[in-house]
């Protein structure tokens, strides 16, 4: 595949061409060159977009699909069609599975779905047996299949004694360990923050302490034990401040916000609309300001859409019969934009998570391979049904005003356009 992007700025803090603009002439799926005005080869594709900017392609490092065992809500091929169209050419897939990705063979048959597709998807595989909590899956075994870490999604480790020797047994291989901030015995049955704004609707609430003492007791079973230790989609003011403190410490942690919770809050829980229902739960403005502030500092290490589409079955019902969950690759870039510079959101997509769970980091330079995300940062619109790619459409976003259009992608010697 050759392919001539014309007048493309680019955005590359690692690349020499940063912040210019340039044509990119791509063959085979590689950049052979970078310049001003280059010739179009024979059997070439030329690209002209409007207000064209390219990045490093971006990683994804919370996302679900419903393969295996819930494919009316998404299934891989497909989500990662919605994937290459919201502008990431990599995902992490969450265990969010029926049966559980908690054993080699399940490892193996998501790597071998994917292999065809322009995204790369790298297996986040379960921390334990079945989802249970109770006894350690085969990490060892599923890191040597392409596990790229282990975590039970949206689940914590309620025992303390099973976190800390999983983040001793994976130091044996260098194994990442997920543990979701949510201490189970606080809030129990919650849908809600815990606020004035959610008080006065009468739901049950999940508190700020919740997460915060769960974070509290995983960085001091990690100060202990030594490890690798990777905290999905912190919510609260004070979870920023408990991971600065462990970094300032050296530990070997880090953490992920979603866009959902930098750019929505506990106010949008008055229309009772279960599209608001995600967990964490929404939290409040002194949360999000906390949030962003730790983007920008480098407290938080990376942005994630947290997609989880649900069925309507289980969404157009009563607020506490809802699942929890938002589609979200569809609206990362466009939401988090209207917060953060727009070199902030590509480090928090590119570098940063690339580095974290040891994937290669490279620069837009002549003779590298092309993995490319392709798009406009400045169009603004509201997001409506038509904008929706997913087969569930439990969106939290729309009727919002974004700002940035995704183009595509181009990687694995593909090009996907939206």
């Amino acid at each position: 595949m050759n392919i001539l992007l014309r007048s493309a700025k680019i955005i590359d803090s690692n690349s020499k061409f940063h912040n210019q603009k340039m044509d990119i002439l791509i063959k085979n799926g590689v950049i052979s060159d970078i310049g001003k005005k280059l010739a179009l080869p024979a059997n070439c594709k030329e690209i002209k977009l409007k207000n064209l900017h390219v990045s490093n392609g971006w990683f994804d490092t919370s996302v679900s699909l419903g393969e295996p065992g819930f494919e009316e809500r998404e299934n891989i091929q497909h989500g990662l069609e919605v994937a290459a169209r919201s502008g990431f050419t990599k995902i992490a897939l969450n265990p969010n599975t029926y049966p559980c990705i908690d054993n080699k063979s399940a490892v193996e048959f998501l790597i071998q779905k994917s292999s065809s597709s322009a995204v790369d998807l790298y297996p986040i595989a379960n921390l334990t047996q079945g989802a249970q909590g109770k006894e350690m899956a085969e990490l060892f075994d599923m890191k040597n299949s392409g596990a790229i870490a282990f975590g039970d999604y949206n689940k914590p480790v309620e025992n303390a004694n099973l976190l800390k020797i999983a983040l001793l047994y994976a130091q044996n291989f260098d194994g990442m360990v997920i543990s979701f901030p949510e201490d189970a015995g606080i809030g129990t049955h919650g849908f809600v923050n815990e606020s004035e704004n959610t008080t006065r609707l009468g739901l049950n609430s999940i508190p700020n302490l919740s997460e915060e003492l769960q974070i509290a007791r995983d960085l001091a079973l990690l100060e202990y034990t030594g490890g690798k230790l990777h905290i999905p989609t912190i919510s609260t003011s004070k979870s920023v401040q408990l991971i600065k403190e462990a970094k300032k410490k050296g530990l070997n942690i880090s953490c992920s916000v979603a866009a959902h919770h930098i750019f929505l809050t506990d106010k949008e829980i008055q229309s009772f609309d279960t599209n608001f229902k995600v967990k964490p739960p929404l939290r409040s403005d002194k949360d999000v300001k906390s949030l962003i502030k730790g983007l920008k500092d480098g407290t938080i290490d990376m942005i994630v859409s947290d997609h989880n589409p649900i069925d309507i079955e289980n969404k157009n019902v009563e607020f506490e019969n809802g699942f929890f969950g938002t589609i979200g690759m569809e609206t990362l870039f466009g939401s988090v934009r209207q917060k953060l510079e727009i070199e902030e959101i590509i480090s928090c997509l590119t570098d940063k998570p690339k580095k974290r769970f040891d994937l290669p980091v490279s620069a837009i330079e002549n003779d590298i391979k092309a993995d490319l995300t392709l798009f406009d940062p400045d169009m603004e619109y509201v997001f409506e049904d038509k904008n929706i790619l997913s087969k569930s459409k439990n969106s939290a976003f729309l009727g919002k005003s974004l700002k940035g259009k995704i183009y595509g992608i181009i990687s694995n010697n593909k090009l996907v356009l939206s």
